[in-house]
């Protein structure tokens, strides 16, 4: 049995694009403290040939095994394979199917990625992703007045990784970063049709965040960029630009990217509703 404390490997298996087996592991992990969970994601696995090349990886790194395979013999292997190895095989959403079973009164069918079926709501998430991504880190300010949300911030308080959670969702996100001496592009202040937020944070996490950024690029520690005294200019001016501007301010200061991108979608509802 694993301890707390130790690293665990945690292999995702999908025969679609795996975003349900990666927000339940998210979830489920969130619920055990001090373990360190290494996720090996493997989606579209639709033939036993794929599924054994993923086998091999489970024999090597062995820890619990999740899954949503719709496909009986591919699902099957999986689960005679783990018996063999004495690994737990866990299948995401077989209880709530099977409630939904005997509520409707019918079987489910086992079409994989039934639920990402080409619609109008996926190609308009695929048209959000493309925008977003286009318009990461001040990108294409032009064209800003074509966003759903526009987020502004300081280096590394998660813009970009909240912009592209929020493209997921289907929202066109645009997002600018507010740098010491550069002053913004005048389509931050007319831009009429995005909703725009303020991200910030405390000065001390931002040094952290700063120092281990600088050093998994092997780049030295210590430069003005986490100069802490700096950094607390930057939050006090990014602050008072907010306000000036009257735009909505989130701390994301222990926020995990799925609770900011929440309180987005929250203010901005609420906004759209007064």
């Amino acid at each position: 049995m694993q301890r707390m404390g130790e690293r665990i490997h945690i292999h995702l298996i999908s025969d679609s694009t795996g975003e349900t087996l990666e927000s339940v592991a998210r979830a489920s992990l969130a619920r055990f403290e001090g373990v360190e969970a290494v996720k090996h994601f493997w989606p579209l696995v639709r033939t036993t040939g794929h599924l054994d090349r993923v086998l091999e990886d489970v024999s090597e790194h062995p820890g619990l095994v999740v899954f949503t395979l719709a496909t009986g013999a591919v699902r099957d292997r999986l689960e005679q394979r783990c018996a063999a190895l004495g690994l737990p095989a866990v299948s995401a959403i077989d209880p709530v199917v099977a409630g939904l079973s005997i509520i409707l009164g019918k079987a489910a069918t086992a079409r994989p990625g039934r639920q990402h079926r080409l619609d109008e709501a996926y190609f308009a998430r695929v048209e959000a992703i493309n925008y977003t991504m286009a318009h990461d880190d001040g990108q294409g300010e032009e064209n800003w007045n074509e966003a759903d949300i526009l987020l502004v911030g300081v280096s590394r308080t998660s813009k970009t990784p909240t912009s592209i959670y929020l493209a997921n969702r289907g929202f066109k996100t645009a997002n600018y970063p507010l740098v010491p001496g550069r002053k913004p592009p005048p389509e931050l202040f007319t831009a009429t049709r995005p909703f725009i937020v303020g991200l910030t944070t405390t000065p001390q996490r931002l040094v952290e965040v700063r120092r281990n950024r600088l050093l998994s690029l092997a780049q030295a520690p210590e430069t003005d960029y986490v100069d802490s005294e700096r950094i607390k200019k930057e939050v006090l001016e990014a602050r008072r630009l907010f306000a000036d501007r009257g735009w909505p301010v989130i701390d994301v200061t222990r926020k995990a990217i799925e609770e900011t991108a929440a309180a987005v979608i929250r203010l901005m509802n609420r906004a759209e509703e007064e």
